[in-house]
């Protein structure tokens, strides 16, 4: 026998679940609360009054209602219970809004896996972007998320194995080789998207039969069935039928000169534990109900502490932004400054990937309008002293003012604006006037 001693680092659900709060918009937390207020009986919202339980029979029916619904608690138990197939469900208006995260998370429910792997597993399907890719490298997460990195690769193999085929991948080349994979498909097929899909794109395909030492027919074959391939396997959860609103999470303010953040409904709770099951957990003389209801306030006083820090996280890098941006709020784009998350972090003392997390899909309120946060962080231009979306207000600045007999070519725009003290690439300036929909030099001639 031999004893050895080793340092784990158990995953915590707690930070698992303020990781995925984080990330929401406004709009996603306000859908999750209002799924929490269905599964979680304690929660009461503000804008939802609660039924009042019969309080003859409210044990029995309390009881009633955790054999029947409990299991589809996911936030805090885990357990999955739906009977229909969730993607014959999607845009019928049967009452499910499937996401893929909830369809990977039905999928563990088959499987005999520990519970560390499993919430590995849920914990990485949250970190999927729309097309169904974890682009954030598994040492990152590692280190945001206190999850060991073997773990870490070990929930990601096992994500891997799921339905959609390819969801998980880190690109498109992993993507298309892991679809392939999965139906058994090998040869020329698998080369290519591994190692030539850029000749593939632009159709060398009798260059690629030589490099693979194969006739061209079976690049063809292998071509037709790539095609066939789904290059974006989350894109199928995605609901373009529903209208999309937009909720600012921060308001600026100016007071006493300075800029300052507000973040909306800072002055109350997001929701409060229901009176009534206080009263039943304080008073019942039924160890199931005790401990059922005891699991059921803990988890929704999870949830308000994960709000919580996602408010306080939030406003912080909302304010980091306010005040590297002072320029823009009092003069417009052209005074916009160069910044990146990695500043705000170092200012904060967080991750990167947690200032990434924070300002997803979160937008700001100014006088000037409504902003995505991430609008504010771009890279400085070759002077590092100039953001891309100042360059882009001082080009379309120049344009705007330039002789329309005589209007200025790319190579003029690029020595003007340096002379202003944005020095970039006449490539630069082509591809700024294109994003701008401002045609060249001979397009804009004695036009208006």
């Amino acid at each position: 026998m031999e004893l050895i001693q080793r340092q784990t680092q158990q995953m915590d659900q707690r930070q698992i679940q303020r990781l995925e709060v984080l990330q929401m918009s406004a709009l996603e937390l306000r859908n999750y609360l209002q799924e929490l207020s269905q599964e979680n009986p304690v929660v009461e919202l503000d804008d939802i009054p609660p039924a009042e339980p019969d309080r003859e029979d409210a044990r029995f029916q309390h009881l009633r209602w955790l054999a029947d619904s409990d299991r589809q608690n996911r936030y805090y138990q885990g357990l999955w219970d739906y009977e229909d197939d969730p993607i014959a469900r999607i845009g019928t208006g049967g009452g499910l809004e499937e996401t893929l995260p909830k369809f990977i998370a039905r999928q563990l429910d088959r499987l005999r896996l520990d519970g560390d792997t499993a919430r590995t597993v849920r914990f990485l399907s949250s970190c999927l972007d729309w097309d169904g890719y974890l682009r954030t490298p598994l040492d990152e997460l590692a280190e945001n998320s206190g999850i060991p990195l073997p773990l870490l690769e070990q929930g990601l193999s096992v994500l891997r194995t799921l339905e959609p085929a390819g969801v998980g991948a880190s690109s498109l080349s992993q993507c298309l080789a892991l679809q392939l994979e999965r139906a058994g498909v090998d040869g020329p097929a698998l080369a290519i998207v591994r190692d030539h899909l850029e000749a593939l794109a632009r159709c060398r395909c009798r260059c690629i039969a030589d490099k693979l030492g194969v006739s061209l027919d079976e690049v063809l074959a292998a071509q037709k069935a790539i095609r066939e391939l789904d290059p974006r396997p989350g894109a199928v959860f995605e609901q373009p039928g529903q209208t999309a609103y937009l909720y600012p999470d921060i308001f600026v303010e100016e007071r006493d000169g300075h800029f300052v953040a507000r973040i909306r409904s800072q002055e109350r709770p997001a929701f409060q534990i229901n009176s009534y099951y206080k009263e039943l957990l304080a008073n019942s003389d039924q160890p199931e109900v005790k401990d059922y209801l005891r699991k059921k306030v803990q988890a929704a006083q999870d949830v308000l502490g994960a709000i919580t820090q996602r408010r306080d996280t939030l406003l912080r890098c909302a304010q980091a932004i306010l005040d590297w941006q002072e320029g823009f709020f009092r003069a417009g784009e052209q005074a916009l400054r160069p910044l990146r998350m990695a500043d705000v972090a170092d200012a904060l003392g967080i991750h990167e990937s947690t200032v990434s997390r924070a300002v997803r899909e979160k937008y700001l309120q100014c006088q000037r309008g409504v902003y995505p946060l991430g609008w504010f962080f771009s890279r400085g231009g070759a002077g590092g002293d100039i953001g891309g979306a100042a360059a882009k207000a001082a080009l379309r600045r120049l344009i705007d003012g330039e002789n329309k007999a005589h209007p200025l070519s790319d190579q003029k725009l690029c020595e003007a604006l340096a002379a202003e003290g944005c020095p970039i690439s006449r490539r630069t300036v082509a591809k700024y006037r294109d994003e701008l929909n401002i045609p060249g030099a001979s397009g804009r001639k004695n036009r208006g």
